[in-house]
């Protein structure tokens, strides 16, 4: 294979299959150092559009990835999007997350907002991010500005209009696959349109893969960011997003990214042929095959007005990053959002389940309750971690930054913390019932064994949440932009029935368990 950069791949290329062996078996922090250690001076191959394989490597290896150039896509979009994109960032409605990896917090290089249905979340590295809407029929939406509703408008038109170029690409990759043809990549170039179309259930299924019902926007200026980290398999250079996975998606649904970046000088787009590998100064995106080294990766390059769509089960199957250029850059990255456990209606269901087994709720906050079946209150004690932690905490860990945009969520939180502030209640009557005299000792063991592992994942939860909003990344953050601890109240607070810190509750609890054991 002819790769025009002399960096070593070719020695690479031929290592051993031990090597191989290694790259599939380990995962996660052990895998990456133990590949980074096996690649020593060397690089895995890499092909850009220059190489005369790029294309042929495209089509056998990576043909349910689909590229549109930006002539090929509406100018009417063209005009409206780089707008939406600028009045966000206008309004400082992008931020930096706080995500959680491997137990330390890391602020992303990247600013985001998520933007889609009512209602709907999207979670990704351990941060629940909660959508901004986009003006649904039959949602009121009240924005802080016009032009925040203008630009949230813009978005769901390019959502539709991206759904159905993605349900266009889907039907064609069924047709290749069933004649069992080779694909002719799709890059730089409209689809080409066959004339057998799927059948009507393939139609549906293929439908609900292009439903999107999110887009996460992005934006990174490089030039404020010099210390992004290099991609290590390759050499392809500066990384603004690592190799991964999108997270939290329904099951084989495609993915849509719409790419804006600035454009630099004539005389760097001139030069661009110069450069061995992938031109540092443009936008890329790359791709790789999952726990494969023989197969050479791809860098494509991003220029403004770009989509490239991953179809079927290309994002399972492989991974893919984002390469800085060295102008700013905006996208909005459409996808199918696994919402099964993730939007308002699901919580306030749950809300709802745990909180039936009420019988009486008096004014002063003491509550009776219908039933101490250890199952009934394994159950609630569960739902009450994931109002919590799921919801509350997450919501609050990210400041008061949705309320730049739109007051949409602030009833919703509100009634989540009453329904939560139930479910304390609850958890009190439990612990009264368990010291209760009279209670027969097996029955006490019971309920004991069935709350003491939800207790104590409340308190170990609660002091690892406080202590992330007191880290040293969150102290950097704009004020408007820190994390709220919230619920948080101090010990002798008359209005919660039980405290803060569940240390003294817990460790209780495993006494009384021991003693009812014994």
């Amino acid at each position: 294979m002819q790769i025009s950069r002399a960096r070593g791949s070719n020695k690479l290329y031929k290592k051993s299959q031990e090597v191989h062996f290694i790259f599939c078996l380990q995962s996660g922090d052990m895998y990456k150092l133990r590949l980074l250690e096996e690649l020593e001076d060397t690089w895995l191959p890499y092909l850009t559009p220059k190489d005369d394989e790029f294309y042929q490597q495209w089509q056998l290896k990576y043909p349910k990835l689909v590229f549109r150039e930006s002539g090929s896509i509406p100018e009417e979009l063209h005009k409206e999007i780089p707008e939406a994109f600028l009045t966000l960032h206008k309004h400082g409605c992008l931020f930096r997350d706080v995500v959680r990896i491997q137990g330390k917090d890391v602020l992303t290089p990247v600013s985001r907002i998520l933007i889609g249905d009512p209602g709907c979340t999207y979670k990704y590295l351990n941060t629940r991010l909660f959508t901004v809407p986009w003006p649904v029929k039959g949602c009121t939406v009240k924005y802080t500005e016009a032009e925040i509703a203008a630009a949230c408008q813009t978005f769901l038109k390019l959502n539709d209009y991206l759904q159905v170029e993605t349900i266009q690409a889907l039907e064609e990759l069924a047709v290749r696959e069933k004649a069992n043809e080779d694909a002719v990549p799709l890059c730089m170039a409209e689809f080409p349109r066959a004339g057998v179309g799927p059948s009507c259930d393939d139609e549906v299924d293929l439908k609900s893969r292009a439903a999107y019902n999110v887009t996460l926007l992005n934006f990174m200026d490089p030039q404020k960011m010099p210390y992004l980290k290099e991609e290590p398999y390759f050499g392809m250079g500066k990384m603004a997003v690592s190799w991964h996975h999108d997270e939290n998606l329904v099951d084989r649904s495609a993915v849509a990214v719409y790419s804006y970046s600035f454009e630099g000088s004539e005389d760097e787009s001139e030069d661009e042929s110069s450069f061995e590998g992938r031109d540092p100064d443009t936008w890329h995106v790359g791709f790789k095959i999952s726990w494969d080294i023989e197969t050479p990766g791809l860098t494509i390059p991003l220029h403004q007005g770009d989509c490239y769509f991953m179809l079927d089960d290309l994002n399972a199957t492989h991974q893919h990053c984002v390469l800085a250029g060295s102008q700013p850059r905006f996208s909005s990255t459409h996808r199918v959002a696994e919402c099964s456990t993730g939007t308002l209606d699901y919580i306030l269901q749950r809300c709802q389940l745990a909180l039936q087994n009420v019988l009486n709720d008096s004014d002063d906050g003491n509550i009776s309750l219908k039933s101490f079946d250890p199952a009934v209150l394994k159950q609630g004690e569960e739902i009450h971690n994931e109002v919590e932690f799921e919801w509350l905490r997450q919501f609050w860990f990210q400041g008061n930054r949705y309320k730049l945009c739109t007051d949409w969520w602030c009833e919703p939180m509100t009634q989540l913390e009453g329904l939560w502030k139930k479910m304390e209640s609850v958890t009190n009557a439990v612990l009264r019932e368990v010291k209760r005299e009279g209670l027969p000792v097996e029955q006490r063991s019971e309920i004991l064994s069935a709350i003491l592992v939800p207790l104590t994942v409340r308190q170990n939860l609660r002091k690892e949440w406080h202590a992330r909003c007191q880290s040293r990344v969150v102290r950097t953050l704009p004020a408007q932009q820190k994390p709220d601890c919230r619920p948080y109240w101090e010990k002798d607070d008359p209005s919660m029935p039980l405290p803060f810190d569940l240390t003294d509750v817990v460790s209780e609890l495993r006494g009384q368990l021991l003693e009812a054991r014994s």
